[in-house]
């Protein structure tokens, strides 16, 4: 009985296998043809499509980036027989290397790309001849109207269509379109293209920002600059120029690549006497002293082995903390840092937020853990509180200021706007990322100390007849490392800057003017008459109505 039943499974079994071996044999071959063709006329219902990149906006909507349909050229190797009359021929209508387009086609591949973005000229001969292997595709290529503008802070598009540096590296993902399968047929499917983005950028100011960097270079031959305008409330950017810059259109011609570099987040510097509001508002904070607290200056502190000096060995005598920030005495800064100690000190400086990134939202911020400093050699807090010795980027800084022009609470600094995706707006809240830094008062004593300082001290030259400007100066050596040379100590080489904010007591923009070894001494010299340059037309553009009356 038992036998029978297995012998009944098996014959099933075998039945069941030859039905769908028959079946197979009957699709696979009797019917191949069939079937081929109706595969092949169900997937040409179907096509992966990827939507366009979103594009990018100033804050009034001027073109930052955008698509143009365009050509491009490849070929598949493997189809090419006469592989060097082929590249010879693409050299000479391309433009290109023929030994470079040779070394393609040599490749074990399916697809080589030779040219991308076509010129109407290049289509037009290629689409005359007919050679083996080799295609022209439509797709959609970057532009960037605005050529130089704002490059560092776009960046551009790589050759693996991905985004690099600035925006779009930072928002690839978000700007870049998607993939999907789209029925021809009944054109089922999702939007595909990726979101736009606004910037908090305003067109006019980055303009005139640009501008000035460019006279900067004729008439002081500086080697790099940066100016940052920004809205110390909110934290909105609404300036960011380097110089020098390059066209991201053709970022494939730029040698160095340093130049791609946004250096207000992705370089280091020693601020110099800016610094010595840091120290200040520290020391007021702890109520260690007041603007009115005096010290006697003697022109140069010992300090073990070292000695520090005035800028010029001058020697001041008995001074206020505001002529302190006047004068730029570096003595009194020292001074001031020692009333509060060292702990307390290091404690403002991680508040204020200079060992840490801000976190704006650019590809590639850095900073610097400061650890030499923070070994805690008592030269090292004496130098850091006039601002040598110390490092961090100019957001930092920006950042920094934006606090003490903000009854001393601490925002992110931000370049979107919002990000529009298939109709739906996002819009960037200010976020405070620390409440209380410093008092309100402490911030309201340290702006009337720095209004002092353009009203009466050394950045007379940025006054505004009818506005109070609140400003530091600072000048800081280069360190040699920093040159690129192996040596301890600093060069001659200097960083000259001037920060400040105005309206002074209810302050709407916020402007660091930086430059890298203009051929001045002091930033009194260089970065202030900048500075006042672009509050300037800040206050034209914007129709700021005055403070006072100007006799």
């Amino acid at each position: 009985m038992k036998r029978w039943r297995v012998n009944f499974v098996f014959i099933v079994i075998i039945l069941f296998g030859a039905a769908i071996i028959s079946r197979l044999v009957y699709i696979q071959i009797i019917k191949h043809d069939l079937y081929k063709a109706l595969a092949q006329g169900q997937q040409k219902n179907y096509q992966l499509i990827k939507g366009e990149r979103g594009e990018i906006f100033f804050s009034g909507g001027e073109i930052l980036a955008t698509n143009i349909k365009g050509k491009y050229l490849f070929v598949c190797p493997e189809k090419v027989k006469e592989k060097e009359k082929t590249a010879q021929v693409l050299s000479e209508i391309l433009g290109l290397d023929k030994e470079l387009i040779f070394a393609k086609l040599r490749k074990d591949s399916l697809f080589e790309q030779i040219k991308s973005n076509l010129t109407e000229e290049e289509n037009r001969v290629l689409g005359e001849i007919d050679l083996l292997g080799v295609y022209l595709r439509e797709t959609f290529f970057r532009e960037y109207p605005q050529g130089l503008m704002a490059s560092q802070t776009i960046g551009f598009i790589g050759g693996e269509e991905k985004g690099q540096y600035g925006i779009e590296g930072f928002y690839n993902d978000v700007l870049q379109g998607k993939e999907k399968i789209q029925n021809l047929i009944y054109g089922l499917t999702n939007d595909t293209n990726g979101a736009d983005i606004f910037l908090t950028l305003n067109y006019n100011l980055q303009f005139m920002a640009e501008k000035l960097l460019e006279k900067a270079k004729e008439e002081l031959s500086i080697e790099e600059g940066q100016i940052v305008v920004m809205d110390p409330k909110s934290g909105a950017i609404l300036a960011l120029a380097n110089f020098p810059n390059f066209d991201p259109n053709y970022y494939s011609k730029v040698d160095d690549f340093h130049i791609f570099q946004n250096n207000v987040l992705q370089k280091l510097f020693e601020p110099g006497s800016i610094f010595k509001s840091i120290t200040m508002a520290a020391a007021l904070d702890q109520e260690k002293l007041t603007p009115k607290t005096t010290y006697i200056d003697e022109g140069n502190l010992k300090i073990g082995g070292y000695t520090i000096y005035n800028y010029n060995k001058r020697i001041w005598g008995e001074r206020t903390m505001t002529e302190v920030l006047e004068k730029s005495i570096n003595t009194g800064a020292v001074f001031a840092e020692r009333q509060i100690g060292h702990k307390i000190f290091l404690e403002y400086l991680e508040k204020f937020g200079f060992f840490e990134p801000t976190g704006i939202d650019l590809q590639g911020e850095i900073f610097s853990e400061n650890k030499e400093f923070k070994k805690g050699y008592e030269v090292n807090f004496a130098t850091a509180s006039f601002g040598q010795g110390i490092e961090m980027t100019p957001i930092q800084l920006v950042q920094a200021f934006g606090a003490i022009a903000n009854n001393g609470k601490l925002v992110r600094p931000y370049i979107v706007e919002k990000i529009i995706e298939n109709g739906e707006k996002r819009t960037t809240q200010p976020q405070i990322t620390r409440e209380q830094v410093i008092s309100s008062e402490t911030s309201s004593q340290l702006t009337a100390m720095m209004t002092s300082v353009v009203e009466n001290g050394s950045a007379k030259k940025t006054k505004i007849p009818g506005y109070y400007i609140a400003g530091k100066t600072g000048t800081a050596q280069i360190p040699w490392t920093v040159l690129g040379v192996n040596k301890k100590g600093y060069s001659n080489k200097t960083w000259q800057s001037f920060i400040g904010f105005f309206p002074a007591f209810n302050p709407k923009f916020l402007i660091l003017v930086k430059f890298d070894n203009p051929k001045t001494k002091t930033s009194e010299y260089s970065a202030v008459p900048f500075f006042k340059d672009m509050a300037k037309h800040i206050i034209d553009y914007y129709a700021i109505p005055p403070d006072y009356e100007p006799i």
